[in-house]
């Protein structure tokens, strides 16, 4: 046993101790024999570094694989980083810019090699900071969703879903960022208020029709005019009695001369504006439905833009030449399409002005209403995001969310909190098909590759009989390999074309095409270059990480997971996915409980953002109060379905309980306290032993408790209360002074509890503790986890409790009659029963030296003014006469309460005012709320020390 430094430097222990661990492999020590407990993190990004949000979702996975590891289990954590398409090819692109170069410098290969070097150098950032956090993560067999084994994984899940119906190319809308050229997912959107305007203009009736008031044009408004050069229709309600008799007549678009019909939907909402709605299919989500129901095929939707958001040449080739480049936007000073619409419009004399009124009440015309937009940008670029009609691929969400709604119906998966089950049903039972190609170079490659149209290889026909249809979808042959998809081109060409008389094989180049050199036919193939959304490969996580698609003892044994802690905002991305792919590809759930968090908000309740400059950097709080106060914050504030309000001052609160417990074990160490020898309790007869063995013993039962039903929160109270309070503040006092052998038995296997339970939460302290307090065979990372088997001793524990509930009453009378801190003071006792006669002849001792009690009298107490207290059926009397000044101190409490009361009845009636309620703050309410509980509790204890004076 060494001796303990006098006070507590978290720095100095945590990279020792972190060290300790993984290079002993103590993170998975060899249990085969034990019940396997597996959970997967959330894999980071490779380019990312850890923030608040991480530091929440990994201390509680951490908490629960400690706690499963000392309960002797099979614990498994799998860790490692996704590749982040996105983000790491941005990363890369910038270093590039930086040397005055760009991607399109090098050849794909070229570039991703690239990549790989910068992962190398760079990549380990946040792995390196999930080590700071004390992570007992397995980085034995750390993971990367580009690895050799799992992108053999990811190709192999592409290619069975492809053969299963369940994966398919298609034409539709997606989130384009122009910036990047390539679609996104909905997470990577993020939505920003922005100022823009509401254009209206008049669209001409075509064929001199009229509507029943005599106009012969319809008004259309639009946040987008530069759109119109592809609108398609005009959509009014079906049931709008403006609109009925010219439903099915056509429309002169009045800049391209396109014409196109009025037609009927529910989407036109009449009482919005004129209740008109020009529908651009191509670029906008809800024209796309709406063009669907009126019977476009998305191949024949007009698209105006080309990746870099400049106007095209739509199919129709109405769009007029001069619009013919321009940006949508107005850029580096030159009008974009938008600016030239507009302005096109207004010569036409068809812009309807928007006006107002100036301060003198004079009409004032404008081009536009201004408006306050929620415009999609994309986090990465910020660019604003283009819906845009690409030819992309998707996954049959619907089908494959079959299962999994039928897993959690079932009770298979059970979510928790159950509150979010309806959020989950109602996502999945409306779910869209999930784009999931991405035009980027790093990335999973599809396993994909495009060739020519059969025609082309009808040899019967002569070459200008070979014609084909130029809007329909080139073949695709998807396969794990390119000699596989060469085979499945060949067959496909010798079973659609007619090559007799030929030499026909395929090979694999740049361009698909055909050459043709006499007998001899090559047909050459392109692999498609676009990349896999980063959600795609993370899907797999749960059994890709485990060896899959290879059968393994490892990928039986561990799957399906155990658990899944997450942040409730990826339960659509990330963990509904793995619930797909899981059930589809394993036959079962991937885990059997998922845990869904809230988020880390700034102490006022707002959500953190850079722009708002409230981001805590939690390396920050660790270096000024160790990783072990940060993690105990975080599972202590984590309440089931409420966000976290970050609070330094309680964090430094959790740092003082660590400090706490350091004095604790000084103490102990200074009063002969050994570590235990024994995992089961020590033979006590004093009460006080008896009595902390029993809330020892109450304590595990209420981690255990509250662990299993992944109350974080309560768990850590639970501990934080029973160190602080029972053990710290009640049985060292208690003890003081009376450390027999007994006694320094129990102290010691009480702490030694104490490590054990704590060690979870605050893994690092405790471990140190272990070490400094006892000569151990172990680790306490893999130590034994208590067992609530010790029988609990009521009697002794309510003779304690009563003893706590008497010297803390007469310490708050004291505090609160000002009587002088070193006096002691008799104490007469009346209507005692023979119980509290018996506590008192056990405990005398005990309350003389808490409650500074200089004699112990039963009777009637003497004339004066006294103190009354009241315990259970004894009355306990302090008399006070010459300690203080009696009246004084009644006049002293009674305008004190005074004063509380006059504030607590101010603040309820603000509180019982509906229109403060309702119309003030949230902040400013539940303000009102706490300060008038707080004057509420401030009087009744005024009240009653006043009434202790009698």
């Amino acid at each position: 046993m060494t001796e303990l430094p006098k006070t507590f430097d978290p720095a100095d222990i945590e990279s020792r101790w972190y060290e300790h661990w993984e290079s002993n492999g103590l993170f998975r020590p060899e249990r085969p024999d034990a019940t396997p407990f597996t959970i997967v993190n959330p894999p980071p990004n490779v380019t990312g570094s850890l923030h608040i949000g991480h530091a929440l979702d990994n201390t509680l996975q951490d908490i629960v694989i400690r706690y499963e590891r000392l309960r002797g289990k099979d614990a498994l954590w799998v860790v490692g980083t996704d590749h982040a398409g996105i983000a790491t090819q941005m990363v890369v692109e910038r270093q590039l810019n930086a040397k005055q170069q760009k991607r399109t410098d090098f050849t794909r290969e070229e570039f991703v090699a690239k990549v790989w070097e910068w992962k190398a150098e760079s990549g380990g950032t946040i792995t390196g900071q999930l080590r700071r956090l004390g992570c007992s993560m397995d980085w034995a067999n750390e993971r990367f969703t580009m690895d050799e084994g799992f992108s053999k994984a990811v190709v192999k899940t592409f290619v069975e879903l492809h053969k299963r119906g369940l994966l398919y190319r298609d034409k539709r809308l997606v989130n384009w960022d122009p910036h990047f050229r390539s679609a996104i997912s909905d997470l990577e959107v993020e939505t920003v208020e922005t100022k823009g305007g509401f254009w209206r203009f008049r669209y001409p009736l075509a064929d001199g029709v009229t509507l029943a008031d005599g106009s012969d044009h319809i008004v259309v408004a639009t946040t987008r005019p530069e759109t119109m050069l592809a609108d398609m229709a005009v959509a009014v309600h079906p049931d709008d009695e403006r609109y009925k008799d010219v439903i099915g007549k056509e429309i002169l678009q009045p800049i391209t001369g396109r014409r196109f019909k009025i037609v009927p939907d529910e989407h036109a909402d009449p009482a919005l504006g004129s209740g008109a709605v020009k529908i651009t299919p191509g670029h906008d989500f809800n024209d796309f439905d709406v063009g669907k129901r009126a019977g476009f095929k998305a191949g024949d939707m007009l698209n105006m833009f080309d990746a870099d958001a400049n106007v095209v040449q739509t199919a129709d080739g109405l769009i007029p030449d001069r619009f013919l480049g321009l940006h949508r936007f107005k850029r580096d000073g030159v009008d974009g399409a938008r600016e030239a619409v507009v302005a096109e419009m207004k010569a036409l004399g068809l812009l309807v002005p928007n006006i107002t009124k100036d301060k003198e009440g004079e009409p004032v015309e404008a081009d536009f209403e201004p408006r306050t937009i929620q415009t999609p940008f994309g986090d990465r670029s910020n660019v604003v995001i283009e819906p845009w009609l690409t030819d992309q691929w998707y996954v049959d969400a619907e089908k494959l969310a079959v299962a999994p709604m039928r897993a959690v119906r079932d009770g298979a998966i059970e979510i928790v909190p159950k509150t979010w089950e309806k959020t989950f049903f109602n996502w999945m039972e409306n779910i869209q098909p999930w784009c999931v190609s991405r035009q980027l170079w790093w990335g999973h490659q599809i396993p994909a590759w495009f060739g020519s149209p059969a025609e082309w290889f009808d040899f019967s026909k002569p070459m200008h009989e070979r014609a084909y249809d130029p809007t329909a979808a080139l073949p695709s042959f998807v396969a794990e390999s390119e000699e596989e998809a060469i085979r499945k081109a060949e067959q496909f060409y010798r079973e659609n074309g007619n090559l007799e008389g030929k030499n026909f094989s395929v090979a694999v180049a740049d361009d698909a095409g055909i050459n043709v050199d006499g007998a001899n036919v090559v047909a050459t193939i392109r692999r498609d270059p676009d990349v896999l959304d980063t959600w795609f490969s993370s899907a797999l996580w749960p059994f890709g990480t485990l060896g899959w698609p290879e059968q393994s003892e490892k990928l039986s044994r561990h799957y399906p997971n155990d658990l899944l802690i997450s942040g409730f905002d990826i339960l659509f991305f990330w963990d509904a996915r793995m619930a797909m792919q899981g059930m589809e590809f394993m036959g079962d759930v991937p885990w059997k409980k998922l845990y869904l968090h809230g988020l880390v908000r700034a102490a006022d309740g707002q959500k953190m953002s850079k722009s708002k400059g409230n981001v805590v950097d939690p390396l920050g709080l660790i270096d000024k109060f160790g990783a072990d106060a940060l993690r105990f914050f975080m599972a202590a504030m984590e309440s089931q379905g409420r966000d976290v309000k970050m609070d330094e001052k309680r964090v430094e609160g959790y740092r003082n309980f660590a400090t706490k417990l350091w004095n604790a074990a000084r103490f102990l160490q200074s009063n002969g306290v050994a570590a235990s020898t024994s995992h089961e309790a020590p033979a006590a007869a004093l009460p006080v032993n008896r009595w902390i063995i029993a809330e020892t013993v109450a304590t595990v039962q209420t981690i255990d408790t509250a662990l299993a039903d992944l109350r974080f929160d309560a768990a850590a109270n639970a501990i934080y209360h029973f160190v602080w309070d029972q053990f710290c503040d009640w049985y060292i006092e208690l003890t003081k002074g009376a450390m027999d052998d007994e006694t320094r038995a129990v102290a010691g296997w009480a702490f030694d509890q104490i490590l054990v339970m704590l060690h979870p939460f605050m893994p690092f302290i405790t471990e140190e503790l272990w070490h400094l307090t006892g000569d151990r065979a172990n680790a306490l990372i893999v130590a034994q986890w208590p067992q609530a088997l010790a029988a609990v001793d009521s009697e002794a524990q309510a003779e304690i409790d009563w003893l706590i509930r008497l010297v803390s009453a007469m310490r708050t009378a004291r505090t609160e009659l000002n009587v002088p801190p070193g006096a002691k003071l008799p104490v007469i006792v009346r209507d005692a029963s023979e119980e509290t006669h018996r506590r008192l002849d056990r405990q005398g001792v005990a309350l003389a030296r808490l409650g500074r009690v200089e004699s112990l009298t039963f009777g009637e107490p003497p004339a004066g003014g006294a103190a009354q207290i009241v315990v259970d059926e004894a009355t306990f009397i302090l008399p006070l006469e010459g300690v203080i000044d009696i009246a004084a101190e009644k006049t002293r409490l009674a305008k004190a309460l005074a004063a509380a009361e006059k504030e607590r009845d101010g603040l309820g009636g603000r509180l019982s005012n509906p229109s403060f309620v309702e119309k003030a703050k949230p902040e400013a309410v539940a303000k009102a709320r706490e300060d008038h509980a707080e004057k509420t509790a401030e009087a009744e204890r005024l009240k009653a020390a006043l009434d202790r004076l009698g």
